[in-house]
């Protein structure tokens, strides 16, 4: 209304007209604009810096009203957690200004005592320049100049704030430290493992196991399984470096390892040792029998020989059998098929094969048929002289101590009852029906057999011939009596082997690091055996193990024992040995060998024998005979 009074006064005033009139509008219009302009102004500047000082009072207010309850809360907490006090205390500081609590910061507020100090000198002396800094920064803050306002830090926000730098210095030193002691403690450790493996009982299977030291009833369950895990590795090398023969063997051996194993879970469940060695007893026994078509072999020829008249039945050349310019050869066997391999295969390989004569001695069941076979195939113009080894008269219990020994109850009781209390310290590869037979112990009476010779090469059955054998006739022995290849490349090939040097009389008379020799091919001076009276000394030693307390069954340690100092060694060449069970020897070993031999139960006769060295025996046999095919025998 006074607004339209002052309108209608100025018109009234342009309509009256006159001067004094101007100076009243002029007046009018200056103080419109001042409440128009100025004073909505002058009301908003002052109502902002009101509200400024209110928000600090308030920010201050609100923080304080915080921590309060916060600090109300955690005694709350401490109260009824009394135990985990410390961790509450890590949680609270590590919330306070760092955020959420991580392990990171408890780590940090459990250090050890000298990690605390070290961390603790380095963080003194970067808060004191980071104080200065601060302080400099605040008073920049306090009096910067600009503006219509200033912002005041106050001194609880500048110790927070300088209590987190600090803390964040700690925590990069705290990572620097920790690496080092992660490091150290991994070096530790490799030390102290390295010495628990040096530690090792040696000798004991899988040293790296601590629990094979203990005899424990499942130490032999844990050794079974660690022998199945090496077995598997090496048949994978096996098949990379194409050794099948091993291979197969491996595998058989993992597969009746793992039946065995397959419901036992300690050394109780485990088979009882006397099964094992019953078992183990067949096995070799099963590698000595004869396979069905050798014996329809010797059937067959058996047969037929009693059908030939007596003429019929005579070799020719009887005149070289004591003929001492010749070459004669000494071969005891009761298997046609092998030794007809060994003459065959020496005179294939002979220069001049009318100059050999090959003595074979055989048993009563099997002369028929060994004279009907070289009958039916001769050897050339070499000479053949078959005996029987039953018509030795002179070979009796009175005169041979082995067959006194092989006839009494004792030897009978060893031989034929399995479960005797002796097997469980005896060696079974000596338990073997092959040892009953005199044709194994013949060899030890040479000059009474051929008593007009002078010199004779003594070859096994499981043998065959790759060279001329002549020039070992021409061999100086030096006055020995036995020329053999040594075999005491490995040390268990040396007469602590064969020979129980706790024995008086064995550790009184031999060494025994003394080098053993192998039998198979063994040229026998039988001029110096006589000097010497070879036999006399193995009937004196043959006495002395009636009870075999001086060695274990068989041929080798009587001949160790015999030939003592009476052996000369012949050339690795001439004779190379293993055939029959291992599976590593060198081919070009086996190449260049003049004999090799199928030692070991692995007879190239068998279904047991190695495919690689099954065909240097095969080769000098014709599979087309008729008395072959009739007996199903074949490649």
């Amino acid at each position: 209304m006074a607004l339209k009074r002052g309108l209608l006064g100025v018109n009234r005033i342009r309509g009256g007209g006159g001067g004094g009139g101007g100076g009243g509008s002029r007046s009018a219009f200056i103080l419109l604009v001042f409440f128009c302009v100025f004073a909505p102004l002058v009301f908003f500047v002052g109502r902002g810096v009101y509200i400024d000082s209110s928000n600090d009072y308030s920010n201050d207010s609100l923080e304080q009203d915080l921590d309060w309850r916060e600090r109300l809360a955690m005694q709350s907490l401490r109260s009824l957690f009394s135990k985990e006090a410390s961790v509450l205390d890590v949680i609270t500081a590590s919330t306070a200004d760092l955020g959420p609590f991580s392990l990171d910061s408890f780590k940090k507020n459990n250090l050890s005592a000298s990690y605390r100090e070290a961390v603790v000198d380095t963080s003194v002396r970067n808060s004191q320049n980071q104080t200065t800094s601060s302080a400099m920064n605040a008073k920049r803050d306090i009096t910067s100049k600009g503006g219509s306002h200033q912002k005041v830090e106050t001194p609880a926000k500048f110790y927070r704030r300088q209590l987190r730098e600090k803390r964040r210095e700690m925590r990069a030193n705290e990572l620097v430290q920790r690496n080092d002691d992660t490091i150290l403690k991994l070096e530790n450790a490799a030390i102290e493992r390295s010495k628990s493996v040096d530690s090792a009982v040696l000798g004991k299977y899988s040293i790296w196991r601590r629990e094979n030291e203990n005899d424990n009833s499942d130490s032999n369950i844990r050794l079974m399984r660690d022998q199945v895990i090496m077995a598997r590795v090496y048949s994978g090398i096996a098949k990379l470096k194409n050794k099948t023969e091993l291979l197969q063997e491996l595998q058989a051996r993992i597969k009746d390892s793992q039946r065995v194993l397959a419901e036992a879970t300690t050394d109780a469940d485990l088979p009882r040792r006397s099964l094992k060695k019953q078992s183990t007893f067949l096995a070799q026994l099963a590698a000595k029998t004869i396979p069905n078509p050798i014996h329809c072999l010797s059937m067959r020829l058996t047969i037929d020989y009693y059908l030939l008249s007596p003429e019929k039945r005579k070799f020719p050349r009887r005149e070289n059998r004591e003929n001492p310019n010749l070459y004669h050869y000494a071969l005891f066997s009761d298997n046609v098929l092998a030794a007809s391999v060994v003459v065959n295969s020496t005179i294939m390989n002979a220069k001049d094969p009318s100059k050999h004569v090959f003595h074979l001695v055989t048993d009563k069941l099997n002369f028929a048929a060994m004279n009907m076979w070289f009958l039916l195939n001769p050897p050339g113009k070499a000479t053949i002289h078959v005996e029987n080894v039953d018509e030795f008269k002179w070979l009796n219990s009175s005169y041979c101590p082995v067959l006194r020994q092989l006839e009494s109850a004792a030897m009978k009781e060893y031989y034929f009852k399995a479960d005797h209390p002796s097997s469980g310290s005896s060696n079974l590869k000596y338990r073997n029906p092959k040892y009953l037979s005199m044709l194994n112990h013949l060899r030890f009476y040479l000059p009474e057999v051929y008593p007009k010779l002078n010199k004779i090469l003594f070859l096994d059955d499981d043998i065959i011939v790759q060279k001329d054998l002549t020039p070992l006739w021409e061999v100086n022995l030096n006055g020995k009596v036995n020329g053999a290849v040594e075999t005491c490349g490995e040390s268990f090939h040396r007469f602590d082997k064969y020979l129980n040097f706790s024995n008086p009389h064995i550790a009184r008379n031999f060494n025994p690091n003394a080098c053993g020799w192998a039998y198979g091919m063994n040229m026998f001076d039988l001029k110096e055996w006589k000097k010497r009276d070879i036999t006399g000394i193995y009937h004196k030693w043959q006495n002395m193990n009636e009870n075999r307390t001086l060695w274990k069954l068989g041929t080798l340690p009587p001949g160790l024992i015999t030939f003592y100092g009476l052996t000369h060694p012949l050339d690795k060449s001439w004779h190379v040995l293993g055939l029959g069970y291992n599976p590593s020897i060198a081919k070009k070993d086996i190449q260049n060998a003049a004999v090799v031999h199928y030692n070991g139960n692995m007879k190239p006769w068998l279904e047991l024998a190695m495919s690689k060295y099954r065909p240097y025996w095969t080769k000098y046999i014709k599979f087309d005979h008729p008395y072959l095919r009739r007996c199903n025998l074949h490649e």
